[in-house]
């Protein structure tokens, strides 16, 4: 694990109320892809359920973390691709499951018209740095 120093309101800045302005870290830079809520076997879990889909999204993260040596405690960023939203507190009550409120990584969310297929509602990536 990377020994991370968070800046939740630089001089000048307006606070963060659901996320970090800055995340820094020195070690391994890691990128995980944007997930999406598919199961192992490459369902979909959660169709229309923005809950499930974000407990799924956030359980592939999980694991794609670990792969990488990593754990939540290392993501420096997340962004939220939501093609709604309103699935915005779905998404905020997982991430809250597996990232504490005082642990917050820097975020963006940005609705889109679409994602690779219509029933999904989300897709997750993230950033993250390993200590050396």
């Amino acid at each position: 694990m990377s020994e991370l120093t968070r800046i939740p309101a630089p001089d000048g800045v307006a606070p963060a109320t659901a996320y970090t302005h800055v995340v820094m870290g020195t070690g391994r830079f890691v990128a995980i892809s944007g997930q999406l809520a598919l199961d192992e076997d490459g369902k979909l879990v959660g169709e229309g359920d923005p809950a499930a889909q974000a407990h799924q999204v956030f359980e592939n993260l999980r694991r794609c973390l670990a792969a990488a040596g990593a754990t939540f405690d290392d993501v420096v960023k997340l962004t939220f691709f939501v093609t709604d939203m309103a699935h915005m507190p779905a998404v905020r009550a997982a991430r809250a499951a597996h990232i504490p409120d005082d642990r917050l990584p820097a975020a963006s969310a940005v609705q889109v018209a679409a994602l690779v297929r219509p029933e999904f509602l989300m897709e997750i990536e993230a950033f993250a740095v390993i200590g050396e």
